[in-house]
């Protein structure tokens, strides 16, 4: 008993500090299917008892592989963003719509192993998220591949205030009804921002942000971002040609307090 009121007494201020914050979490589409998987949903179902409001975005690059490879369809790519043509787009509307459903029952079933067992927990997701196309760049056309243009701040503000966890997919849809295929990390970071999130927290397998001396930079704040940045050129390409550990730097730089590049087996 000892030993547990002494970790709770050094948990509290913790508790209390990030109780009513906002975190924007960032799974890539290996993590939904990595056994580590189970872990992660756990511990964000305890992150949402304690009063964090909570934002997840996925993933879905190996899903959709899968599903291109099923068809006989090849994968095209440049500065590593995926070409989205009709095809594709299919494929793309398959996948993240079968993973959206399994992270909601995943999500559901680990209630009754959870701290919120016997609660409601509640999770939305909706068309809040609108996109643009990115259109023709060095005389590559991306078709169905967009960009985040905005995410609807107060829809989600106000799914957060009812205490739901916030599910934002990588398709975005402009007013004129077309669907777009999103940079996973795009969505979570321009989420981060446009919501003033108090943290954006990046799973992935990659070893992450790593400073001068290969250490890995587990923390992120907006005063660090300039030397970072900097390092890792002077030449910043397009959000959406940067790699995950770039565009967590640029994300926390424009509105949040600190990010996390979370090196996680996923």
């Amino acid at each position: 008993m000892p030993e547990y009121v002494n970790w709770l007494r050094h948990a509290s201020p913790y508790i209390n500090a990030h109780r009513d914050c906002t975190f924007v979490v960032m799974l890539p589409g290996d993590g939904v299917e990595h056994p580590n998987f189970g872990n992660i949903v756990h511990d964000l179902v305890l992150l949402h008892s304690l009063g964090v409001r909570l934002v997840l975005v996925h993933g879905s690059r190996p899903q959709i592989e899968a599903r291109l490879a099923a068809r006989g369809l090849t994968p095209h790519y440049h500065h590593g963003l995926r070409i989205t043509d009709a095809a594709t787009l299919e494929c793309v509307i398959d996948a993240v719509g079968q993973l959206r459903i399994a992270i909601e029952a995943r999500l559901s079933m680990d209630m009754a192993s959870s701290p919120m067992q016997g609660s409601r927990l509640r999770v939305a997701s909706g068309n809040l998220v609108t996109a643009r196309p990115i259109g023709v760049l060095e005389g590559v056309d991306y078709h169905h591949t967009g960009e985040v243009r905005r995410v609807d701040r107060k829809g989600i503000n106000r799914l957060l205030d009812e205490r739901s966890i916030v599910l934002l997919s990588p398709l975005g849809y402009s007013p004129t009804g077309e669907t777009f295929n999103l940079a996973c990390e795009d969505v979570a970071t321009r989420a981060a921002i446009d919501l003033g999130a108090d943290k954006l927290l990046l799973f992935g397998a990659d070893p992450g942000l790593l400073d001068e001396n290969g250490k890995l930079v587990r923390e992120l704040r907006p005063q660090q971002v300039p030397a970072h940045l900097q390092r890792l050129g002077a030449t910043i390409r397009p959000s959406c040609w940067m790699p995950p550990p770039r565009r967590a730097a640029a994300g926390s730089d424009a509105a949040i307090s600190s990010a996390t590049p979370r090196t996680a087996p996923c």
